[in-house]
């Protein structure tokens, strides 16, 4: 539709979206930055979705039963953000809209999550909205079954462009949804047919309809400027038992010289063309200026979702009590007590036991007692259940004919798993929790940098951690994984060395409230190694004292996971020789490196020689060997530094030196 028939005969549509337009125009050009094309040409559909469809209340933007709006497509900030300060929330305010971009402000270039209530994930990254609003749809799916239709019962609205439907994870994401029919989630493609290098066909031909409907979603075609059209969309959509995808044929930059263009996709910032596009949409007045009539009607979609919100409450103040309370202790984040005693329980029975068993296993039997008592951790694997051991008993399978189970078959999708983890666990109310081998971590990396960036904790569990996996070989072998998720911002890397440090860091990790975890686990089996219980969750500690020196103290040997048996091994042998031996288990640099430093001198003092012990790369072992102590200490690392091969583990582990009378020969060199 053009936009003279628009300001003819939809005249109030007209005012509301050309308000999202120019505002987004000012801003860009405050800022010298930005991407005006994509709100200018998506802000018809966004002006219906939220007068018309969307379900929320500004005034209460955290409202758990509100519908989610995702922009996939985060260049085009501009889009939310003018929504969020044109409908009334309460952080967006026009002062933020004018400092678009600048230090301080809450208006990042891409949606930042945590910056501003209302902004429900970061996106920027293409293909990592749509991926991540499947998390949400499936989060809203199992809980209404959870908690009735009267709590949870809302939509998921995402907007996604061309670059989006490019990114591989994008067919992750639309694959998996359409396998689970997640009729809540309504995703809505701009296009526009323009890329940053120029027409879309220059570098694609994909029929995305086609393939939309291939994957088992519900497809419809429509004019992006349309506003019955585009109302008429949504209402099929949401009666649809698929997923749906809406293919919005639109202009970037509408109305502007740049319409159509890749320059429109960018930073519309040249005076004249503002000037222009202004008066084509027939707009007057001052740089973010928006008349007052226009402004109160925006104001007023924003607390027409009020009187839902406050039914909602009377819904869920009619819960019984002890149904109110678990909701409320959930959607929190909040851990029952009776979990610590559970795990407490679970760990002296292990030291008792002292089972030889690999951590993943390990991994399986702390589940065994988490998932009873927390309930609402949802938990899955990228196709390798049987392998990541992180299936239990009484978890049930999430899937149409059962939307309470808990356990999510995810496929070959290491990246769209991690990336709908992310959304499951911004949605609220879940606890996510995934596992792949270490090795795919490549393949699941931007959702984990997500994850990170977000400060949200989701658990990643990683199996077959390092080359005592044996004869798959180096394909499957990590070896440089552990430094690139160590170097990781936000992120604890714990790689347990038994049972007991495998428990104890199952409790830090759902204790988490700022960041995601990874669980670096072995397929080989290990012996207990905390074999005298203690109440006291020691990992929390980052590193402590496993064995200390009998003779007078000369070196220190510093190992993770698999390789502490290793470390204590060699301890003997140097024992034997009258060499005073200290072995110091290291689960989680991150925790150890918060501790304070007169505990981190305490284990890590300043005299003797220091071995490192560890089946991946030298990278971020430095910091222990050396660190304070400078370039003169005594230092050296027992590891890898090339890929693995394939053969038994014990074999290689003996080929590339990962062994106690290596580690002696390092311990006597230095010395």
């Amino acid at each position: 539709m053009e936009i003279a028939a628009l300001r003819e005969f939809h005249t109030d549509h007209w005012n509301k979206a050309a308000a999202i337009r120019v505002l987004t125009l000012d801003a860009v050009a405050a800022a010298n930055s930005g991407h005006s094309g994509m709100p200018m040409g998506m802000a018809d559909v966004a002006t219906v979705l939220f007068e018309k469809h969307m379900k929320f209340d500004a005034a209460n933007p955290e409202w758990p039963n509100r519908d989610r709006f995702i922009l996939s497509g985060g260049h085009g900030s501009m889009l939310l953000y003018s929504l969020l300060y044109l409908t009334g929330s309460p952080d967006m305010t026009l002062d933020q809209i004018r400092n678009f971009r600048q230090k301080g402000a809450i208006t990042a270039g891409h949606p930042e999550y945590g910056h501003a209530r209302g902004v429900e994930t970061t996106t920027g990254p293409l293909g990592q909205g749509i991926a991540t609003s499947v998390g949400f749809a499936m989060a809203e799916e199992h809980l209404r079954a959870v908690w009735g239709a009267g709590i949870i019962d809302h939509h998921t609205y995402c907007f996604a462009g061309d670059g989006d439907l490019m990114e591989g994870v994008s067919q992750e994401a639309i694959a998996l949804a359409g396998r689970q029919k997640l009729s809540r989630l309504i995703v809505f493609w701009d296009d526009n047919g323009i890329t940053i290098d120029g027409p879309v066909g220059i570098s694609d031909r994909t029929d995305q309809q086609a393939r939309f409907a291939a994957s088992g979603w519900h497809v419809i075609s429509i004019d992006g400027h349309d506003p019955d059209a585009i109302d008429a969309a949504i209402h099929q959509a949401r009666a649809s038992d698929l997923p749906t995808m809406i293919a919005c044929k639109t202009h970037i930059a509408l109305g502007s010289s740049a319409q159509d263009t890749s320059k429109g996709h960018g930073a519309l910032t040249d005076p004249k063309l503002i000037a222009d596009t202004k008066a084509a949409y027939g707009w007057s007045g001052e740089a973010f200026e928006v008349p007052a009539d226009i402004k109160s009607a925006w104001e007023a979609i924003g607390a027409r979702g009020a009187a839902d919100r406050e039914a909602w409450d009377g819904r869920l103040k009619a819960l019984p009590r002890d149904r109110r309370a678990a909701f409320s202790r959930a959607w929190k984040g909040e851990i029952p007590a009776a979990l610590a005693r559970a795990i407490d329980t679970h760990k002296a029975e292990i030291s008792a036991g002292k089972p030889k068993v690999a951590t993943r296993k390990a991994s399986e039997m702390a589940l065994a007692v988490i998932n009873p008592i927390l309930t609402e951790t949802v938990g899955g694997s990228a196709d390798l259940t049987g392998s990541n051991n992180t299936l239990t008993a009484d978890m049930g399978t999430f899937k149409v004919e059962n939307r309470a189970g808990r356990y999510v078959y995810y496929g070959i999708r290491e990246h769209g798993m991690s990336a709908a983890m992310n959304g499951l666990f911004l949605h609220g109310g879940v606890r996510p929790y995934g596992g792949t081998f270490m090795c795919f971590t490549d393949y699941a990396r931007p959702a984990m940098r997500l994850s990170a960036l977000m400060k949200v904790p989701v658990i990643y569990v990683m199996t077959h951690d390092s080359i005592g996996l044996g004869e798959d070989g180096p394909t499957h072998q990590p070896v440089e994984h552990l430094a690139m998720l160590r170097a990781t911002p936000n992120t604890l890397v714990f790689r347990p060395a038994d049972a007991v440090e495998t428990a104890e860091a199952w409790e830090l990790a759902l204790a988490q409230k700022s960041g995601p975890s990874v669980l670096a686990l072995s397929r080989q089996n290990l012996p207990t190694v905390r074999t005298e219980h203690t109440s006291e969750n020691l990992v929390a500690r980052g590193a402590y004292i496993l064995a200390e020196s009998g003779a007078r103290r000369q070196a220190i040997l510093i190992a993770t996971g698999s390789e502490v048996e290793i470390a204590l091994a060699a301890r003997e042998l140097l024992e034997k020789e009258g060499i005073g031996t200290r072995v110091v288990s290291m689960p989680c640099m991150e925790l150890f490196a918060a501790q304070p430093e007169d505990y981190r001198k305490k284990v890590l003092p300043g005299t003797g020689v220091r071995v490192a012990i560890e089946a991946g790369v030298r990278q971020c072992w430095d910091q222990w060997l050396t660190g304070e102590r400078g370039r003169s200490a005594k230092a050296d690392f027992v590891g890898m530094d090339d890929f693995g091969a394939s053969a038994p583990a014990e074999t290689l582990y003996k080929q590339f030196g990962i062994t106690p009378r290596a580690t002696v020969a390092k311990v006597k060199a230095l010395l």
